[in-house]
């Protein structure tokens, strides 16, 4: 297997079947320097048991997924939310993770307000990115695709994250700025020169958009060069506009997840340097 390319970074539920010591073990034996771990599996194995196996590895981490689901409208759901993402917040920068990945949350059951349910992001953050920056960590909010608004992030363009990362120092809350979610959204090339001129942009994520969707719109994720986005036209715009971070791939696909995680991570290390690099 050829070493991965320097800013290749691996986002764990890529290869979700890899437990945290094969996770950190795989990406060692293939040259991968950066990977981004999600919660769950990091809390299954231990945040501090984690911390430890990724730092004697050499491993840096380039993002935690996920915090965010503001958009409680009753004061129980906006504490408990802020609750979590508190835990969230302490458990990246044990991690060493710079960046929390925010996904907003959806329109409470019931709730037709998006505007409405954006606010409550921006009052929520208020308390909680001073608390992040404290410790070490900045906060990313990520625009998913408008089929999720619903359900799952009310904010789904670029602007719509900048607007509310905008109320914030740029030091305490960026953007994320993942393609599969981007792609499609013509004002996207210029969201992201205002997010880089304003030192926004805390993450870079690639997945493809394949048709039709295999698993729906949340795991239909495709593999990268199967799909309809320019890949590397995405992260050439977003290196024109000063990024120079790591690029998650981050791919949540169950026929990936089905398949031995060392061929799958031979072939997503190919795919990005005929796709991506």
């Amino acid at each position: 297997m050829n070493a991965a390319p320097a800013r290749f970074s691996l986002n764990q539920e890529t290869i979700r079947q890899w437990s945290v010591p094969e996770l950190v073990a795989g990406c060692v034996a293939a040259g991968v320097g950066a990977v981004g771990l999600w919660r769950e599996p990091v809390r299954g194995f231990g945040v501090r048991e984690t911390a430890k196996l990724v730092a004697g590895a050499g491993l840096s981490v380039s993002s935690l997924c996920r915090g965010g689901f503001f958009t409680a409208a009753d004061p129980a759901g906006r504490a408990a939310a802020l609750d979590d993402n508190r835990r969230a917040v302490e458990e990246a920068a044990e991690l060493g993770a710079d960046t929390l990945v925010l996904v907003s949350g959806g329109l409470p059951p019931g709730d037709r307000d998006l505007v409405g349910a954006r606010r409550r992001i921006a009052e929520i953050l208020g308390e909680l990115a001073p608390w992040a920056a404290g410790h070490g960590v900045r906060l990313g909010i990520e625009a998913l695709h408008p089929m999720f608004a619903s359900d799952r992030c009310v904010v789904s363009t670029l602007g719509q994250a900048l607007d509310i990362a905008e109320q914030f120092p740029a030091e305490q809350v960026g953007v994320v700025a993942d393609a599969y979610h981007l792609w499609w959204d013509e004002r996207m090339p210029a969201d992201l020169l205002r997010a880089g001129e304003g030192g926004r942009i805390v993450s870079v994520q690639v997945a493809d958009w394949v048709t039709p969707l295999p698993e729906g719109v949340l795991l239909g994720r495709g593999q990268l060069g199967d799909g309809s986005i320019d890949l590397r036209g995405f992260r050439q715009l977003a290196d024109a506009a000063g990024y120079r971070g790591p690029v998650e791939v981050e791919i949540f696909n169950p026929g990936l997840w089905a398949r031995d995680g060392t061929e799958v991570l031979r072939e997503v290390i190919e795919r990005y340097g005929e796709h991506v690099d």
